[in-house]
């Protein structure tokens, strides 16, 4: 699986002279973020942080709303919503299906939904396609009543008059002056996949032709996931650029002077250079098709997006993260450089917390958790950014298990998913084993292997147990302990 050998004693001294000698990273709206993140003691208060990633799809939304945070991401075959009081607890919430379509010209390739609230209902906007990618179109739903988790029912299809029968992704709504604006990624003079802005008259009607704007980005082939934020006498979109499957996948930016007129190309200002891109040092690639929400005490921005731990091309692993962005001086937003995977995070303010915690593979935890193992495992730090903590446990033999013991009601576990993984049987409190394959076709760090069903509150036991066994893809047998995650509500 990967070649290492430093003993678990010289792991726990390496975290040590870490959090002695950590050294500021360059100035940044996530700096000081990141500096509690790399050292945060072991005793942080639980209550008032999170990890992400908080859910294990992409394309990400997010508004709060109703008390609760509300999320989508894209799944495919429908549209499905998380929602918590929490940021910290989203990972672990079982979704609801809020939109699923019998049309069969438009209930496949179901992305990118966006959801806003108009006149006491929500407008549900998304893409889908029968089957072609080349078919997709825009649509949106309304809700029955003022509740972002539905139910809906179908409104209408948006198709501006100059593109009646044009690919068209990634809708946005545009709130500018008083109007509407439907945000778009689709045919256009510059990209198969480039911005698009069209008049709307009311939350579901496309009102006139679509302009076409040149937005710069950092590969030629893609500007797509318009979105919004409004501040300081200025309209700013920002947009992903660059295929999604590649690790430079990443988010540009353009202004609009407040009273501008956006259908007028030459009203939109370039902001040079991408605002925010891989992080190779954390084990960040491809950040991007975001959102931006605010604080539950609506004080805070922050953002929601996609990313992956791998460097390789590949549409599979873009996991949804959060993290708070700022402004600068000269008014626009500040969105910072990509956390870590893991890193811990204060909560949104005004967030109530839930007091979950972690536990890392060598026995750290910020809560009352603790891991034990029986048999010869190894481990090691040599998964660095892949790794929380930068370290993990591993092994082939069979009958070797690592137990941990935690306080809660459910837990999750993330680690290594690798080419020499093997498969594992997990089981909760003595009970029945299940059977969890820790494969990976592509190496990636901290994914979510498992979430153990809603426990009563109280002391748990969850074992990991190496079988030896794997499925023909893998390579060897390996198991990889890593972080577990422990929710208390």
């Amino acid at each position: 699986m990967r070649a290492r050998s430093v003993t678990t004693l010289v792991t726990a001294l390496f975290a040590l002279l870490v959090s002695l000698v950590w050294v500021p990273q360059a100035t940044s709206a996530a700096t000081a973020t990141q500096r509690a993140a790399d050292a945060a003691p072991v005793a942080a208060a639980a209550a008032g942080t999170f990890r992400n990633p908080l859910n294990t799809g992409p394309d990400p939304f997010m508004t709060y709303a109703n008390g609760a945070y509300h999320l989508t991401t894209t799944q495919g075959d429908s549209i499905k919503m998380w929602r918590s009081s929490s940021l910290s607890t989203l990972l672990k919430t079982d979704p609801i299906t809020v939109w699923k379509d019998s049309d069969a010209s438009r209930n496949q390739h179901i992305w990118a939904a966006e959801f806003y609230r108009f006149n006491n209902r929500w407008y549900m906007y998304y893409t889908a396609d029968d089957g072609v990618d080349d078919h997709h179109r825009l649509y949106v739903l309304e809700s029955q009543g003022d509740d972002p988790a539905g139910p809906y029912h179908f409104k209408a299809k948006l198709t501006p008059p100059n593109h009646t029968n044009d690919f068209a992704i990634d809708p946005g709504i545009l709130q500018h002056n008083g109007k509407l604006y439907l945000a778009y990624s689709g045919i256009n003079a510059y990209q198969h996949n480039g911005l698009n802005i069209a008049p709307m008259s009311n939350p579901y009607t496309v009102s006139g032709n679509a302009i076409a704007l040149d937005g710069a980005g950092g590969c030629p082939e893609v500007r797509e996931g318009p979105e919004f934020l409004y501040r300081n006498g200025r309209t700013w979109m920002t947009y992903s650029a660059c295929d999604t499957g590649k690790p430079d996948y990443q988010v540009w930016m353009m202004s609009l002077p407040n009273g501008a007129d956006p259908l007028v190309p030459g009203n939109w200002s370039q902001h040079s250079g991408p605002v925010f891109s891989r992080n190779d040092a954390r084990g960040v690639f491809g950040p991007g098709h975001h959102a931006f929400f605010r604080s539950p005490d609506g004080t805070e921005d922050w953002i929601i997006y996609h990313a992956k731990t791998t460097s390789v091309f590949t549409y599979s692993n873009r996991t949804t993260r959060a993290q708070k962005i700022g402004w600068r001086a000269d008014g626009s937003p500040d969105l910072g450089t990509p956390l870590a995977l893991g890193a811990t995070q204060d909560l949104p303010s005004g967030d109530p917390g839930s007091g979950n915690y972690w536990i890392n593979d060598d026995g750290r935890s910020s809560g009352s958790g603790t891991v034990t193992y029986q048999g010869a495992w190894n481990s090691g730090t040599g998964c660095a950014a892949q790794c929380f903590w930068s370290d993990d446990h591993w092994s082939d033999l069979a009958g070797n298990t690592a137990t941990f013991s935690f306080t809660g009601t459910r837990i999750a576990l993330l680690s290594v998913k690798d080419t020499g993984n093997g498969i594992a049987g997990i089981r909760i409190d003595g009970g029945a084993e299940q059977r969890v394959d820790f494969y990976g076709a592509i190496r990636t760090g901290e994914t979510l292997q498992y979430l153990s069903p809603r426990l009563p509150y109280g002391t748990h036991t969850l074992q990991v147990r190496v079988t030896g066994e794997r499925n023909s893809s893998a390579g060897a047998a390996f198991v990889s302990v890593d972080r577990a995650e422990v929710y208390t509500d």
